[in-house]
């Protein structure tokens, strides 16, 4: 500051001490009271005379210290003035739940080197003073229960080391200015319990910020665009609508989620039971609709559930219900239409929920079928009636068309008739035999793969108890996935798509074809297909594909997440890793065309009781026109680009190469990854591990469960191939060929090692050996 000046604020303190009783006996209260300001004030040069022993109010008149810059005001035995002037270097002011009264300085801009100010519960009104502004290095603005009014001024957004803003429970108005949203280091933003109305603005590049709190407005009606490091989003209370948007499900930080009392439509997505950091999820008051199903999984930290009055059918997943949920959890699911015990009366009947839907304009998929199938039951009896009245003429008919028919099947091509297929349907002939075009060449017998075929409504009804909720694994806007059981006794997975009718007969017959391909070892392959028709024009409103249902777990599930009993060694992990790119393999080369960006993750990795690793999830092309933008991530599904990375068309195969980059890092460390940050860091401890030739660090990267039991130079051909498939540039990674050498060789030098490890009692094979071994194997590449 060019000149000393009086700081008028902390005459506040006066006010403070003048409350105590004008008594001897309080004098020394009030001297500590004295002390205490000095060290909030950071013990400031000017007022270094005060001791414990210093008597404040000598004489009665007061105390003037050494310097001008502090003077203390007796009257009597009572401190009634504190001037303390020139505070250049005071960084921390706090100054909370002392009764203040009127509006907030605006000369508090002249402490220029202010970080923190605290002023919470007092009496302070007007708005927020402009001259705070001139706050450069302000990190920490805390003003809650106040009477502040006026608008949340749009200079804070200028403010360029602001962390914490925090205006609770205050007469704010108006919008929140579009400014906040250019706050690079803004961590906590909490506005709740105000009156602040409008949209908020795009919040997504703010890259740091954690905790958003703005319940208690009249915000909205647009979902915040949002950063996937939030940790806290509390929306409860306002005017959102809509739906909540999909990405919301892979928010894998996010603790504590309250979007209760607003009016949101639309389905929930039971996914967000299960992230992996959930402790808090509210969606009471609003009109969710959707099927919930008791094997809905649960994140391990939920502990607070609130699904009540919405418009949720289904059951309650068994992870929400005693004795399942832990101890201390809080499950509310009243107000609902769930099948549970409403003998209290706090669940309506499904019809309520159904009505309820449509009067918003929501119509549940599931009541469209049953809608569509009492219409096809009517149907059917008028069919029948019509048909007996006209019996005699049709045997006429047929008598005479019989002929002809025969002459037709003796001319069509062979490859039309599939003998494994369903011909009892009554669906239109023309459609249901060119849908049947299987090509003998994909039926993999010798997998122990049941032969493609075209199944009929009736056998998957069976198969899942008529669609029983039960049975329903998972549910989006696009169709539902089911498990079910056929038959002969094999265990499948149906998946539901409604069909748009703008698709022809060609595209199905193609995408069928495609389909009908999809057979490896290392796939979840499919099985079948049913079409479902409208009774009025024969046109195709729902497919169902069917899948072989594989049931051990995922590849996470025995890497990260098992219990070491069932962890996989590291020759099964390696073994995993092939069969992955062996699938990659195939779904590159091994049709035509090749199908690229499957959205690999190490959930969609699964194990069989074999321990043979099977892809769940690949890029169907139906799937893919039907689902874009979304990405499907069930078990058969399609996806629809790289969770981690997205590529130019021209490196459409480097997509997949890089997602399975992604899963041998799972693989080789046993750590969770769900983030592309965590992605970058690990790559980089990684590269640091094999720098050197230093066997311990790189061990030290390793799994601990692995550690041990593998070859050091099985580990570092793994760690350096993953390296390879982690590269920036997509011109950079391996091929999948490469790949597969790489871990072959890998493979190999882990067998010879175990072996020699065995034959000597323990003793690992000497190194030299190891290197005559890598020797043959790349000249014999």
């Amino acid at each position: 500051m060019a000149r000393p000046s009086c700081l008028l604020l902390l005459i506040f303190f006066s006010a403070f001490l003048a409350l105590l009783p004008e008594t001897t006996q309080l004098q020394s209260s009030q001297a500590w009271t004295l002390l205490k300001i000095q060290q909030l004030l950071n013990y400031p040069p000017m007022l270094s005379h005060w001791r414990r022993g210093t008597d404040f109010c000598g004489g009665g008149g007061g105390f003037l210290s050494p310097s001008v810059s502090a003077a203390v005001v007796c009257y009597g035995d009572t401190v009634t003035q504190l001037h303390i002037a020139w505070l250049p270097d005071l960084k921390v002011l706090t100054l909370s739940g002392l009764g203040l009264w009127g509006p907030l300085p605006g000369k508090l801009g002249r402490l220029a080197a202010l970080e923190i100010v605290n002023m919470s519960g007092n009496y302070l009104f007007s708005g927020i003073p402009k001259g705070m502004a001139r706050l450069a290095g302000l990190q920490t603005l805390v003003l809650d229960d106040n009477m502040l009014g006026g608008e949340v001024p749009a200079w804070v957004g200028a403010l360029p080391s602001l962390a914490v803003l925090s205006l609770r429970n205050n007469s704010l108005r108006g919008p929140v200015p579009d400014s906040v949203g250019n706050m690079p280091a803004l961590r906590s933003l909490v506005l709740a319990s105000n009156n602040l109305s409008g949209n908020l603005p795009d919040l997504s590049r703010l890259r740091n910020l954690q905790v958003l709190d703005v319940g208690g407005n009249s915000l909205g009606p647009a979902f915040p665009k949002l950063g996937r490091k939030v940790v806290t989003v509390t929306l409860s209370r306002n005017r959102f609508a809509g739906g909540l948007p999909p990405e919301l499900s892979t928010f894998y930080l996010l603790e504590r989620l309250d979007v209760s009392w607003n009016r949101f439509v639309g389905p929930f997505a039971p996914a967000l039971l299960s992230l992996p950091a959930i402790r808090y999820l509210s969606i009471a008051g609003n009109r969710f609709t959707g099927l919930l199903s008791d094997k809905t999984p649960c994140g391990d930290n939920l502990r607070f559930v609130d699904l009540s009055s919405n418009l949720l059918l289904g059951s309650v997943p068994t992870c929400l219900r005693s004795p399942d949920r832990k101890p201390d959890a809080v499950v509310l699911v009243s107000e609902n239409c769930l099948d549970v015990d409403s003998s209290d009366g706090s669940q309506h009947s499904s019809p309520f929920c159904q009505n309820q839907a449509l009067a918003v304009g929501i119509v549940p998929g599931k009541q469209r079928k049953n809608i569509a199938g009492q219409a096809g039951f009517v149907a059917g009896i008028v069919a029948a009636i019509v048909i007996a009245v006209l019996i005699v003429g049709f045997m006429v008919f047929f008598a005479v068309r019989k002929a002809s028919v025969k002459g037709a099947k003796a001319r069509a091509p062979a490859m039309l008739v599939d003998d494994n297929s369903s011909t009892s349907n009554g669906y239109p002939s023309k459609l249901f035999a060119d849908a049947r075009y299987i090509s003998q060449t994909v039926k993999l017998g010798a997998l122990g793969i049941p032969s493609y075929r075209s199944f009929s409504l009736v056998e998957l009804e069976a198969a899942t108890n008529n669609f029983e909720n039960s049975y329903l694994m998972g549910q989006d806007s696009h169709g539902e996935m089911y498990r079910g059981r056929l038959g002969n006794g094999i265990p499948v997975t149906i998946r539901t798509l409604k069909i748009k009718r703008s698709q022809t007969t060609q595209s199905f017959n193609r995408h069928i074809e495609t389909i009908s391909r999809l057979r490896h070892q290392h796939l979840v392959s499919a099985l079948g297909h049913c079409f479902e028709y409208d009774l009025d024009d024969s046109s195709v409103t729902q497919l169902y594909l069917v899948f072989e249902y594989v049931q051990d777990g995922t590849l996470r599930s025995r890497i990260s997440q098992g219990t070491e009993g069932c962890k996989l060694t590291w020759g099964q992990r390696i073994s995993a890793a092939i069969g992955v790119a062996k699938g990659i393999q195939f779904l590159h080369g091994g049709i035509v065309p090749g199908i690229y960006g499957n959205n690999l993750m190490i959930t969609n990795i699964l194990i069989d009781q074999n321990h043979v690793a099977k892809i769940g999830s690949y890029n169907i092309p139906i799937l893919a026109e039907a689902m874009k933008p979304e990405v499907d991530q069930w078990k058969g599904g399609a996806g629809a680009g790289s969770k981690f990375q997205t590529d130019s068309p021209m490196y459409s195969d480097k997509s997949d190469i890089f997602d399975f980059g992604v899963i041998l890092l799972e693989v080789v460390s046993g750590k969770t990854i769900t983030s592309m940050y965590e992605v970058e860091i690990l790559k980089e401890l990684m590269q640091w591990a094999i720098a050197d030739d230093d066997r311990v660090r790189r061990r030290s990267f390793a799994d601990p469960v692995v550690r041990k039991g593998c070859s050091d130079e099985s580990l570092r051909t793994v760690m350096e191939i993953c390296l390879r498939c982690l590269a920036k540039e997509p011109a950079q990674r391996p091929s999948v060929e490469d790949v597969l050498w790489n871990l072959q060789f890998a493979s190999q030098v882990q067998d010879d090692w175990e072996g020699d490890t065995r034959s000597s009692d323990g003793s690992p094979v000497s190194s030299s050996s190891r290197v005559v071994r890598s020797s043959r194997l790349n000249l014999s590449r």
